[in-house]
């Protein structure tokens, strides 16, 4: 079996050891089966829609076609659908709301006026959070502090978004345990594959940007960073907190027990997440730290910054944060990218600030993904970006929620088919599932229902967010086949996941790579869903 989270140091092959190649196509259990009228079809619509079916593709797209307007079918047909990897998930934001307050409970936290979770003991005008296990009215309050659910009318959505962090921030200590909430919720989402995002060492980033402070000139200050092994000792910190946090989740996913929780045959991987609204000598520290870490453990396989885009230290320092990274990359080469960018919408910032923040985080920063992207047609000569996403294959991670509830944006006014007319790989994501109130299954249902899609784009996107996740290994696809198409390769032509064991050849190159074992799985998924939602005739 694929294993859920790698240990340290462990050889980037996944294949346990004397296991044979045909053998680990037995250990890759299948996950079992369980319209708006349509716009103007975009080129990418077209060259999807006019890729070679095949019979079972049709019938469950003419299935899908039926259901028409009836809730419970569509909603069962989606939560069914094999939805590839979330590759835009932020772990303390992803936990469900009622499960972040069981956590509070569970460590004697106290809520305060503010509905914040604070340590103990609870002193006057707190309550302790335990109480929200009795008290139906105290639990409604604080599930709607700390989510999207029925937000006040006075906040915006924006402000009420980002300020629940601040509030359940204390409930989500228990990394490993979040986890486990997380990936049992994507295993029965019908999902393969999560990187989520989390803040590794943060004590020891801050302590070592304090004392090493900022130089304005890049290299010297990476010097001084990995001076006397300064910088690897943080990394030590975070390769331990790693540990711990694997532990804890075999624990609380049971995964060593005969009844493990559906989580623990999930593929995992952290990204290493910088607080963009830091001081800069923190912005930096959190930089080389995070793509340092991903070049020693393969647990982790990027770096990304977060915080509200539209901050004043996020915005004015936007261009530095971005040649940071293009400097560090030159220092840690091998390790990936993908850049909250374009979060942004006219009104929330000058128009000025529209204009370069996606193009930055491509041609200076050098992203291999984007998050949100949402200001797109505000960028400076947005369709020549757009096309050199599209060459360089720089996918884009749609919240379709997110973005609604934060920024207001939705229909007609997202840039999800500006980037489809375009040519840009787009993968679907959660963002903050559990602050959003959503799961993946809706926001494939609302791409259906909003954009029109065929069950072949939709099938598409799920592949995508496989064939752009930063997993290690070749592809099951040829080159040049994504994101419409997705050829298999040469020595997996002939087989038929799900249907037939792999020829010889094949096997080996899923037993070679990762990537491609993880998208064999989809496929073989796919097939079972097709026979349950299509038929057989």
């Amino acid at each position: 079996m694929i294993s859920s989270i790698r240990t340290a140091h462990r050889p980037k092959s996944l294949v346990p050891a004397g296991i044979g190649a045909l053998a680990l196509l037995t250990l890759l259990p299948a996950v079992p089966a369980g319209a708006a009228p349509a716009q103007d079809p975009s080129p990418t619509a077209v060259r999807a829609s006019h890729r070679i079916t095949t019979p079972a593709e049709r019938r469950t797209a003419a299935h899908l076609d039926a259901l028409g307007g009836d809730p419970a079918r569509l909603r069962a047909f989606f939560a069914a659908l094999p939805k590839g990897g979330d590759l835009h998930n932020h772990l303390s934001g992803a936990a469900s709301t009622e499960f972040l307050i069981e956590l509070a409970g569970e460590k004697g936290l106290c809520i305060d006026a503010t509905d914040t979770a604070v340590r103990p003991p609870c002193v006057p005008d707190t309550r302790p959070a335990a109480d929200a296990r009795t008290d139906a009215e105290f639990r409604q309050r604080i599930i709607r502090a700390w989510s999207m659910q029925d937000f006040p009318a006075d906040q915006s959505g924006h402000d009420h978004f980002f300020d629940t962090f601040g509030k359940f921030g204390e409930a989500t200590r228990d990394r490993g345990k979040l986890l486990a909430n997380v990936a049992n919720s994507v295993v029965e989402q019908n999902q393969f594959y999560l990187e989520t995002l989390v803040t590794p060492a943060s004590d020891g980033v801050r302590k070592l940007a304090g004392k090493v402070g900022y130089d304005a000139d890049l290299a010297a200050f990476h010097r001084k960073l990995v001076a006397d092994g300064k910088l690897e000792r943080v990394v030590d910190e975070a390769v331990r907190e790693a540990d711990a946090a694997d532990a804890r989740f075999r624990e609380a996913a049971h995964c060593d027990s005969g009844r493990p929780d559906p989580g623990c045959r999930l593929t995992v991987r952290w990204i290493s997440q910088v607080s963009r609204g830091g001081s800069s000598e923190r912005v930096f520290t959190q930089m080389a730290v995070g793509l340092r870490l991903a070049e020693r453990d393969p647990r982790f396989v990027a770096v990304n910054l977060v915080q509200p885009e539209d901050g004043e230290s996020a915005l004015r320092n936007y261009s530095l944060h971005m040649r940071m990274l293009q400097y560090l990359r030159t220092r840690y080469p091998d390790v990936r990218l993908t850049l909250h960018a374009g979060e942004l919408t006219p009104g929330l910032v000058k128009p000025e600030d529209l204009t370069f923040h996606i193009r930055e985080a491509v041609l200076v920063a050098g992203a291999e993904r984007i998050g949100h992207g949402v200001d797109l047609v505000h960028e400076d000569d947005w369709k020549r970006l757009a096309r050199t996403m599209a060459r360089r294959g720089v996918a884009v991670e749609v919240p379709f929620s997110s973005n609604k509830q934060i920024l207001g944006v939705a229909g007609d006014d997202h840039p999800f088919n500006a980037y489809r007319s375009h040519g840009v790989p787009v993968v679907l994501a959660t963002d903050d599932p559990g602050v959003s109130r959503i799961d993946i299954s809706h926001e494939y249902q609302y791409a259906r229902e909003t954009y029109g899609l065929s069950y072949i784009e939709l099938k598409d996107l799920a592949r995508a967010s496989l064939e752009y996740a930063f997993l290690d290994g070749g592809s099951l696809w040829a080159a040049g086949s994504a994101p419409t198409g997705y050829r298999p390769v040469r020595v997996c032509a002939g087989s038929q996941p799900g249907l037939a064991p792999p020829a010889l050849a094949c096997a080996r190159h899923l037993a070679d790579h990762p990537k491609a074992a993880t998208e064999w799985r989809q496929e073989a998924a796919f097939a079972a869903f097709e026979r349950r939602h299509g038929g057989t005739r």
